[in-house]
């Protein structure tokens, strides 16, 4: 059996519902396939940025997304030496939502769900796995499901994250920029009346970061790449005492970490493709270039991604027009924002977090940078412009 698009997306995450949602209000025939039967998946990226907000806002949506439950983020705090000190305020970034919006995964795939749908030439299959690629000598034509059905599109947008397909059957080379931690996530019950912040602790050689969800705490326990498994199976009791050590004010764990599969493994991956594209093939967001989890900007790079191909790509395509010749400008207009955060967060993984985590003695005081970043406060609302807003935003074009 064949069925067509005009538009075709693979991945039914935040870039994928984005890109649907876009390309269907410029007029084009959208069919996005999610290998997943719900959006129900804990531990992944929980972070809409204000970035990600001013897209929403240009499309009349930001009231409507607001009024789903989340929290709201202003300020990044980092224990380290005895000392608590900022490192990231947002609280005077201009903005109209001047915060990181917490809010899980599942409520905002199931919000630009229900707002793509709302057009009658967007489709949303779920449960819908791809097998493969179709090709017709060099060029995509489509894909075929795991149930047999053949999808073709004038246009396949890959937005299947990390583990995409593309990177899994070699469709486009991978340059691997390396990574030397992975994070174990894993949430904690609150018990003070702390809010709007996320806690960073560092020391002996331990990370933890915690990230207020309201009722608990979010948090990351950083690792030295590939020590997982020895970490495990010295048991849940050893690394609960991992954390106390670098946190002694979540005081005993004891009753909140009780099994090892409360850690959900993170395998962090620093990477992106050398070319985005090739003759009916468009590949974004994590799908063409895996980011640290540091700052959460993952899905709001992603995001910006989506907002650039449905500017360059949507409107021809509705009217009929080819588009391969254009699919370069997608990756030239947004490569250099993604090569400058990724130069950012490996200088930022290399040459901070792995010397951190081969530390042994305890911290006595900050480092310099950080005490220059409290004596200045205008250099902490430039950290928290940066994360708010990141690099090279996108406008949404008129429909």
């Amino acid at each position: 059996m064949r069925t067509g698009a005009e538009v075709l997306i693979v991945g039914g995450g935040p870039c994928g519902l984005m890109a649907g949602l876009l390309f269907a209000r410029a007029g084009c025939f959208v069919r996005v396939v999610e290998k997943h039967a719900d959006f129900l998946h804990d531990f992944r990226g929980d972070t809409v940025h204000p970035s990600t907000m001013e897209v929403l806002g240009q499309l009349g949506l930001l009231e409507r997304f607001l009024a789903r439950p989340h929290q709201r983020l202003q300020r990044a705090e980092l224990r380290i030496g005895g000392r608590d000190l900022i490192v990231g305020d947002l609280s005077r970034v201009r903005s109209r939502t001047p915060f990181v919006a917490m809010m899980p995964q599942w409520e905002f795939l199931d919000f630009l769900r229900r707002e793509a749908a709302a057009y009658p030439n967007f489709c949303l299959d779920m449960a819908a796995p791809v097998a493969c690629y179709l090709q017709d000598q060099e060029r995509i034509t489509g894909v075929r499901l795991s149930t047999g059905e053949e999808v073709l599109a004038t246009l396949t947008i890959a937005a299947d994250g990390r583990h995409s397909l593309v990177r899994r059957d070699d469709l486009l080379p991978v340059n691997d920029l390396g990574s030397p931690i992975d994070v174990f996530w894993f949430e904690l019950p609150k018990r003070t009346a702390d809010a709007g912040t996320l806690r960073i602790a560092v020391d002996r050689g331990r990370i933890l970061v915690r990230v207020d969800r309201g009722a608990y705490w979010q948090c990351a326990l950083v690792i030295p790449k590939g020590r997982a498994r020895t970490l495990k199976a010295q048991g849940i009791d050893a690394i609960a005492r991992e954390i106390e050590i670098v946190e002694p004010r979540l005081g005993s764990l004891a009753g909140d970490l009780n099994h090892p599969d409360q850690l959900q493994l993170l395998e962090v991956s620093l990477d992106r493709l050398k070319q985005w594209h090739r003759p009916g093939l468009l590949v974004i967001g994590d799908a063409a270039h895996a980011m640290s989890p540091m700052g959460g900007i993952g899905i709001n790079l992603a995001i910006q991604d989506a907002v650039a191909a449905a500017n360059l790509l949507a409107g021809r395509l509705a009217r009929g027009d080819p588009v391969d010749g254009l699919l370069g400008q997608v990756q030239r207009r947004r490569e250099g924002s993604t090569r400058l955060i990724q130069i950012v967060q490996k200088i930022a993984q290399d040459w901070v977090l792995a010397p951190v985590l081969r530390r042994e003695k305890p911290m006595t005081r900050p480092p310099l940078p950080l005490l220059v970043l409290q004596r200045f406060p205008a250099l902490r609302r430039m950290t928290g412009r940066a994360i708010a807003l990141g690099v090279r935003r996108e406008c949404v074009a008129a429909a």
